[in-house]
């Protein structure tokens, strides 16, 4: 066999298997994604460095990634914000990197969920470690990693197998997941994870949105809540006196350099919104971090349009109330003076 009919052969071999195997995962009902990862987030940090005083960056939690929506918001206020929120982490970091290396002085607006922002400032901990890490690849990238993410989102936005998430979901298909899912007792006896699932789909814009399996089946929806508990009987004591410090200083050379920021308390529901209430009571958190702070801030409950907005998994909110919830959010700020309509100003 000469070598041009061993190339041929093994060219037709390996399509075949690679369209097998796309097709196995797409009949599972799986379909093309992007990737929520950290060269994601690094393409928009980039952004930062030449926004204007008249731009907007979203940080936070889940929450402000999937509470508001990119092209909502930019309907409304004529403005694409950059997104730089990260999943189950603190907003701190990352309001400290725009604080300290850039000159960005626009409006940031900051999502609060408690249970985060409050926790504590050790590099070690899990809502710090998450998001730091993405900063720390931001600031280290090379260019071929550039050149390389930018060749694989045709394959992402394509090729359902090419799905491979950093949050490591238990539906993931990379061999990594398919291998985590090989499970030989527990061996350390240590409480174990109930299966996390993937519940929002991100696109290039770092526009995060709930799945409708999420929305509609209630019985995948309470795998999500499962979660919510394990996480809520292992997280650690709030730190609201190492928090605040921290916090304080950034925003006051925020400020200094005429920096508009802007708190969100986006809602949660049910059991979270229960457990939040006892673990960190408004008056102790939420009130006096805008006492503390003195800027815009604005709490779901204080909002009749807002009060009964419920989330499928009591932390986020369907993409169809996402929609609305933003819109609603831009005219209350707009209203108050916190943000233009760039569109009319």
């Amino acid at each position: 066999m000469n070598l041009k009919q061993s190339l041929l052969i093994a060219f037709i071999i390996s399509i075949l298997s690679i369209s097998t195997w796309e097709l196995y995962w797409r009949n599972k009902g799986y379909y093309p994604t992007i990737n929520d990862d950290k060269p994601l987030w690094a393409m928009h940090r980039a952004d930062v460095e030449t926004a204007t005083q008249d731009d907007y960056i979203i940080l936070g939690s889940s929450r402000a990634y999937f509470d508001i929506q990119i092209k909502e918001f930019e309907k409304a206020t004529g403005k694409k914000p950059i997104q730089l929120s990260s999943t189950g982490s603190s907003p701190l970091p990352s309001f400290h990197d725009i604080v300290n290396n850039t000159a960005f002085s626009g409006t940031v607006i900051m999502g609060v969920t408690p249970g985060l922002l409050f926790s504590n400032t050790s590099p070690e901990a899990s809502s710090w470690k998450r998001i730091q890490s993405k900063i720390d690849y931001y600031q280290k990238r090379t260019y071929a990693q550039r050149i390389n993410y930018a060749l694989s989102i045709p394959l992402q936005q394509n090729l359902v197998f090419m799905s491979g998430d950093e949050e490591e979901w238990a539906d993931d298909i990379d061999l990594k997941a398919l291998l985590r899912q090989v499970q030989i007792g527990n061996r350390t006896q240590a409480p174990m994870k109930p299966p996390f699932y993937n519940f929002g789909d991100v696109n290039l814009d770092r526009n995060m949105s709930m799945t409708n399996r999420t929305a509609t089946d209630t019985a995948f929806a309470n795998t999500i809540i499962k979660v919510w508990g394990f996480f809520g009987k292992s997280a650690p004591p709030p730190n609201k006196k190492a928090t605040m410090a921290f916090f304080m200083e950034d925003i006051k050379k925020f400020k200094d350099r005429g920096g508009n920021l802007i708190l969100v308390r986006f809602p949660s529901s049910g059991g979270v919104r229960a457990g939040e209430n006892q673990a960190f009571p408004r008056s102790e958190f939420w009130d006096y971090l805008v006492n503390q702070t003195q800027v815009k801030s604005y709490h779901f409950e204080d909002f009749d349009q807002f009060k009964n907005l419920k989330c499928p998994e009591w932390s986020h909110l369907s993409s169809d109330n996402a929609d609305y919830f933003t819109r609603e959010l831009v005219k209350i700020m707009q209203a108050d003076g916190a943000i233009l309509n760039h569109k009319t100003n």
